[in-house]
């Protein structure tokens, strides 16, 4: 009897973990958005999801963190919309404010959106650079329900375009908080946080996220639910990582062996710099590969062309900076190169967060030079965890150099022409379209390697 009342003492202690919800109407979402996300293809949430939404529901402010590509869009996405939804009867433009850190996440945050809401009539808004600004001042006047952008651009906007106020909205979100929080964005969100109500409500989502309490603080949240999904800093289970060890003169010679073993994969390749996009691009399409480039300084219209055609698949590989390393969600991603390894830890995170995302398994492999090592322990550090180490037999690896060294060649000579042409032009904005018919009429001078 004894033991009967210790183990009973001892379940009164033993609290429960209390069981997520595995759909969306055990969250408590409505009839309409449970049908939206079904159409999505959202069978259930997410751990970010059901985590979040119950608190969000409850009227409560948001700090979550979870794993990129854990569906954070959503956890955020359907409370604003379902309180919309309960105010339907009243005409409610300006109804909340999505903060982005790049152009690309906030245009794929109002498609989701706008999907999201397609049934209920929502009209979302684009605030972003790199687009005409009279477009956006003709859109700001069709009043829209949920304004998303990039905060440089909405500060213009608050500041310029007659009429347009936020001192109504309901809703604030900033989305890779993280990155918001730093000191770029500093001023402009200051200033945007003049602007709008403090009595609102405030959600900050982000991968990563740092201790920042007097920015938390100054962004105004009331006793927030903080909501973690997933360990501070750490990938997905469903992501194989490895890196190759390799000198910095035949750096290019094991990104084409790597490429060379998955000629038929989607293939995201990060870069240091907006010339490195270039210069690879052009380089891999002189290999015959179909390879395009996205970076910061390509205008609005050629990044998302470039983006629009890797998702279509009219290329598989596209080479960028870290301006698409955050948050942007491209199906079927197998696998990403950290061709630089980023001096910061926490961008490696948001890099390989690209593939094995929504539950798929991906591949990302480092090419980390001599100069480099002394970065990829700290991400090693950072993830609490060794990544495995490939080996390549050198000879393979230098029958590459002779027709990369020509193809390199031949692509500096066209960066260098076109920049003494289009002196006025942005890097970048001239080349891919010229370029892009060129590599499917060449044939395939490298067989794909045996070696795995």
């Amino acid at each position: 009897m004894a033991k009967e009342d210790l183990a009973a003492e001892a379940g009164e202690k033993q609290e429960p973990t209390p069981r997520l919800a595995s759909t969306f109407a055990e969250l408590g979402i409505c009839k309409e958005l449970v049908e939206a996300c079904d159409l999505m293809g959202w069978k259930e949430p997410t751990r970010i999801q059901a985590e979040s939404i119950p608190h969000a529901l409850q009227g409560k402010d948001l700090i979550a963190l979870a794993q990129t590509g854990s569906g954070k869009t959503g956890a955020f996405a359907l409370p604003i919309l379902q309180e919309l939804l309960e105010n339907r009867d009243v005409q409610h433009p300006f109804f909340a404010c999505v903060l982005s850190p790049t152009r690309e996440l906030a245009i794929q945050i109002a498609e989701q959106f706008e999907a999201l809401g397609a049934a209920i009539g929502l009209r979302c808004l684009v605030l972003v650079g790199g687009v005409d600004r009279m477009q956006q001042v003709l859109a700001i006047g069709k009043r829209p329900h949920i304004v998303v952008g990039t905060p440089g651009r909405l500060l213009d906007h608050l500041t310029d375009t007659k009429g347009f106020s936020l001192k109504k909205i309901k809703y604030l979100v900033l989305d890779e908080a993280d990155k918001l929080l730093n000191v770029e964005f500093e001023k402009a969100l200051d200033d945007i946080l003049k602007e709008i109500p403090k009595d609102r409500r405030t959600f900050l989502f982000s991968a990563t996220m740092t201790k920042k309490v007097n920015k938390l603080q100054r962004a105004c949240l009331r006793n927030p639910a903080k909501v973690e999904a997933a360990s501070k800093y750490s990938t997905v289970d469903s992501l194989k990582q490895e890196f190759y060890f390799v000198p910095a003169d035949y750096k290019d010679c094991y990104l084409l062996h790597v490429l060379n073993e998955r000629r038929e994969s989607m293939i995201m390749i990060f870069v240091r710099t907006c010339e490195s996009t270039r210069l690879l691009a052009l380089m891999l399409r002189n290999l015959g590969l179909k390879a395009m480039s996205i970076s910061g300084q390509m205008s609005q219209d050629k990044r998302l062309g470039a983006l629009n055609r890797f998702k279509a698949k009219d290329c598989n590989i596209l080479i960028c900076t870290d301006v698409a390393s955050r948050g942007l969600d491209i199906q079927g991603v197998d696998m990403v190169i950290n061709y630089d390894i980023p001096m910061n830890s926490k961008d490696y995170i948001h890099r390989v967060g690209r593939t094995a995302r929504a539950g798929r398994s991906g591949y990302a492999v480092s090419l980390v030079n001599q100069y480099e090592a002394q970065w990829f322990v700290l991400i090693e550090q950072l993830l609490g965890k060794k990544i495995d180490q490939c080996k390549v037999d050198p000879d393979e690896i230098m029958i590459l150099k002779e027709p990369i060294s020509d193809a390199k060649r031949i692509a500096l000579t066209k960066m260098k022409d076109s920049g003494g042409r289009k002196k006025r032009r942005k890097v970048g904005d001239d080349d891919d379209e010229v370029e892009d018919h060129a590599h499917s009429k060449r044939s395939k001078p490298f067989k794909k390697s045996n070696r795995r």
